[in-house]
């Protein structure tokens, strides 16, 4: 069966995000969310893959498929560090809010002391849950403890609890399932399984306890478990006696849909594939994320996780969600204002259905239980969008259609979803690669489905397309949807295809063709999305494509090339080919804009190489994309 065999994306993941306001932190992401496999660790993958994980994966289908279905739903960090909102004593903490612990080398008891003042009077999980279905999402988690270690519901396991620990004496945890419930959300928990500040024989805090695992790498570093094998018992004690005590405890009273777990290289493989294990003797049914048990060859989850706050996607193969954030903390920050725009989401979400991902999209209420005002805006136009697109996400997938230089598309049964980022100058809609005829085209938002005049057309070669006539201006400047409802079935051409009449062509290097060993892929944060580990020139990318008419473009190129960086490439299309030497920045994290000049692009097929020619520093760079701008 493939699923023994699910491999997983290594990428580059970065610690800091350039060219923003509110950067995040060393510390608080990791670069690798997965545990390298060791032979301590062969005898729990062998008696799972041999035993009880692959009984357990007989009824992955039938679990996961409401999942599949969704597409889209709603995160939410909501603790007590959402009380300070990343202030601490009269002074600003960057990063994630909800690392605040962690950040400012809080203990145990002076933690207990802010929550003694967490009150969230405002709370209501009626209106959370109806905001949340009103953006149109599908499915809702919630952290019930996360790494700081507090539960925020009633738990008999341990008293650091919202019941025994703040004035507020209220569970919101079965406040918000019971609403979900109410309303047909299905609902689930985020759970910090191998990190836990406040317990003293969690890994994590080192400035208290001394412990594994924490900032200051202490017994070893990040392989403290390997270098360190006597210190894992205590590490085990914490699992046995809190982590998966607790989990049982959230599954037998508030029977979750899901369950989302982060940060599993805090534990060795073991530990984590033991915590699943658990999980699935009490309940089998219980949709398991991919950040819990997984080595670099093998996922044990039900589907594989992506990085976090994303813009751009890398190619994934199977079930997967990326997670972003309406600014770039999760928990509740008062100092962070780089909230997206709508636009952001509503692409985003199109982006990620179109590869056949799902967003879980991240909000971080107030201390005081209600969002904020700016992620308020954020839903409802969401759910503005939504409430009149839903049906070219929900229960839709990857389209089989090639790229096209317009949007993205996805597809349910026999209709084809076309979301249209880029309005043609001429109002016309070129697509290619058709798999049979079109029987009718129509916009997404026009109630009365008046068809679109269209001009089909089948060349001798096989290759189908179409023309469709639309308003002279985009119905949604951030996402118009064009739907095709087809004749039949058929095969696609896999040819990505640039319109003549869009004025600018973005090839991402995410979307590139690799030739050659050891590229690998950035994170696909903002300014992220590249492809990295450039070191000779037998490793190059290209872009193959269809034109159906002769275009001018200025040609650019974005790319991070810092002090380490350097080199000359070429940039050949079509066998006519110029070199150019990389421009290195004093900071790595500073994006090169830089203008190549023109180039024609005639009627028919093509491919765009780009290719190192000499590597006089580490790496030649960091490709982000090409962009082909018209010239009028």
């Amino acid at each position: 069966m493939t699923i023994y065999k699910r491999i997983l994306l290594t990428t580059g993941i970065g610690f800091t995000l350039s060219m923003s306001a509110f950067a995040q932190n060393p510390g608080d992401e990791d670069k690798e969310m997965f545990n390298r496999s060791k032979d301590r660790d062969q005898k729990m993958i062998d008696e799972a893959v041999k035993g009880w994980w692959t009984t357990s994966m007989k009824t992955h289908e039938q679990r996961i498929q409401w999942w599949r279905d969704a597409r889209f739903g709603m995160f939410v960090h909501w603790g007590v560090y959402s009380l300070p909102g990343g202030e601490w004593k009269g002074k600003k903490v960057g990063g994630y809010a909800e690392h605040l612990m962690r950040k400012e080398k809080i203990s145990r008891q002076e933690y207990m002391g802010l929550a003694h003042q967490f009150n969230p009077v405002n709370f209501n999980a009626e209106q959370w849950v109806l905001q949340a279905k009103q953006a149109g999402m599908k499915y809702f988690i919630i952290t019930a403890k996360h790494h700081d270690g507090f539960a925020m519901y009633n738990s008999g396991v341990s008293d650091f609890d919202i019941i025994d620990q703040t004035p507020f004496k209220r569970d919101p945890m079965a406040e918000l399932a019971a609403a979900c419930k109410k309303h047909g959300m299905r609902f689930g928990f985020y759970y910090s399984h191998a990190f836990d500040w406040e317990h003293p024989d969690a890994p994590g805090n080192d400035w208290e306890y001394n412990n594994p695992g924490g900032d200051k790498l202490l017994h070893g570093g990040a392989r403290w478990y390997d270098e360190h094998p006597e210190l894992l018992p205590q590490a085990q004690k914490y699992v046995t006696e809190k982590s998966i005590p607790q989990i049982k405890e959230l599954i037998n009273k508030y029977h979750p849909d899901i369950l989302w777990f982060d940060t599993p290289h805090k534990l060795p493989l073991s530990e984590n594939i033991r915590i699943l294990k658990a999980i699935r003797e009490t309940d089998p049914n219980v949709v398991v994320n991919g950040r819990l048990a997984r080595s670099a060859a093998i996922s044990f989850g039900d589907y594989l996780n992506t990085a976090d706050r994303p813009a751009e996607f890398f190619p994934v193969t199977g079930d997967w969600e990326a997670i972003p954030t309406t600014n770039e903390s999760y928990g509740y920050s008062k100092f962070d204002s780089s909230h997206k725009s709508v636009a952001f989401f509503i692409r985003l979400m199109a982006k990620s259905a179109s590869r056949g991902g799902n967003l879980l999209m991240n909000i971080g209420p107030k201390g005081d239980g209600t969002f904020d005002a700016r992620d308020i805006v954020i839903l409802k136009g969401i759910g503005a969008w939504v409430d009149k697109n839903s049906e070219s996400i929900s229960k839709a997938g990857i389209s089989g259609l090639p790229w096209h230089n317009w949007g993205v598309s996805t597809r349910k049964d026999n209709k084809l979803y076309l979301h249209v980022f880029e309005w043609p100058t001429d109002a016309k809609l070129q697509v290619s690669g058709l798999p049979t005829a079109v029987k009718k085209a129509y916009l997404l938002t026009d109630a009365a489905r008046k068809p679109l005049l269209i001009n089909q057309s089948l060349t001798s070669d096989g290759l189908r397309g179409l023309t469709a006539q639309l308003p002279a201006n985009a119905v949604d400047t951030a996402n118009t949807v064009v739907v095709l409802e087809l004749d039949g079935a058929g095969k696609y051409d896999n040819l990505s295809y640039v319109a003549s009449n869009i004025p600018v062509t973005r090839l991402l290097a995410f979307d590139a063709v690799q030739t050659g060993k050891g590229l690998q892929f950035g994170d696909g944060k903002t300014d992220k999305y590249y492809v990295a580990g450039w070191k000779a020139p037998s490793q190059w990318l290209h872009w193959d494509f269809r034109t159906n008419a002769a275009v001018q473009y200025k040609v650019i190129i974005k790319y991070l090339a810092g002090p380490e960086a350097g080199g000359t490439y070429s940039l050949d299309l079509d066998g006519t080919a110029r070199e150019e030497t990389v421009s290195k920045a004093k900071k790595e994290t500073e994006v090169q804009v830089k203008e190549l000049g023109e180039l024609t692009i005639k009627p028919g097929i093509h491919r765009l190489t780009i290719k190192p020619v000499a590597v006089s520093g580490q790496e030649l760079m960091k490709l982000l994309e090409i962009q082909l701008i018209q010239i009028p």
